[in-house]
Parts: structure tokens; C-alpha cells; sequence
């Protein structure tokens, strides 16, 4: 059914929006981390998608459709989003002038996390945008698929 691989798009597009607000969640919170398990202050990470998609060739949709498959099958091929990797952001750390702070080193200077909290919250409206842009195709295909079962009564 067509409407199981839409449901599996925009399924796709809420997991991978909501792993992006957990990152950015992660980085705010660890914005004044100076130490960590690895060493040095916090890095900042980010989220990157690669679409999928979900269109076959013709010659593949040829074959699907000649052979005995149900059509459930080709829900298979769905597209989407997926989350790739979660990469740390190679921006340099903050430098801060603190000689009391226990990480400074012998010039009184102390690396801070690369993370931008007027960024985050950026990237945080623009993912809870996604997020709700997706809950809205999602209500959508709900109520679509309920107006064609109302037909078929």
C-alpha cells in the first residue's frame, strides 16, 4: 500500500529530527564542559542526513510490476532521510581569559567548548520546524487515508 511507504517518509523525517534536537540538547548543555573522557574541552557536534531515495528505474519498476510480488513489497523501496553520522565540528575552541581556572594553561588562558548557544538555538527552531512540518504530512496522510475508507463503505 502507497500510503505505508508515505507513512514510512515521514516516520523517518520525525526520527531524524528528533535525534538533531537531542544533539543540540547535547551540545547546550555541555557548552562550558572544559574537560572530557577524550581530553580537552567539549566538541561541538552536528547531525548529517543523506536522503534516500526511494525511486526506482524504470527497468526495476518494470520488473517489480511483472512479477508475482504484492504491492507491499515496493513499500520497500520508501525514500526518506537518514541520519549518516554524527560528526564533531572542526571549528577552533574559544580561548578565555580565566589564570583561577583549573584548566588554564600557564598563559591564564582556558579552551572553551566550540559550541555557539545562539546557533543552537538556531538549528533547534529550524529542527522543531521539521519536526512539526513532518507531524502535519503525518495528519495529512491520516485523514486522506480515512476519507478513502469512508468511500469504501
Amino acid at each position: 500500500m502507497a500510503f505505508l511507504s508515505s507513512m514510512n517518509i515521514v516516520g523517518s523525517g520525525l526520527t531524524a529530527q528528533q535525534l538533531r534536537l537531542d544533539v543540540i540538547s547535547e551540545n547546550i548543555t555541555n557548552s562550558n564542559t572544559t574537560r572530557t573522557e577524550a581530553g580537552g574541552p567539549y566538541r561541538r557536534k552536528v547531525v548529517v542526513f543523506e536522503a534516500v531515495d526511494g525511486r526506482d528505474d524504470f527497468r526495476a519498476a518494470l520488473a517489480r510490476a511483472a512479477s508475482a510480488r504484492p504491492a507491499s513489497n515496493a513499500g520497500n523501496a520508501a525514500g526518506g532521510v537518514r541520519v549518516t553520522q554524527i560528526a564533531e565540528d572542526p571549528t577552533p575552541f574559544r580561548l578565555v581569559y580565566d589564570p583561577a581556572h583549573p584548566d588554564a594553561d600557564a598563559d591564564g588562558y582556558v579552551s572553551m567548548p566550540n559550541v555557539d548557544t545562539v546557533k543552537e538555538i538556531t538549528d533547534a527552531m529550524a529542527a522543531t520546524q521539521a519536526y512539526s512540518a513532518n507531524v502535519t504530512a503525518l495528519n495529512t496522510l491520516k485523514t486522506v487515508v480515512q476519507r478513502a475508507l469512508e468511500i469504501g463503505r
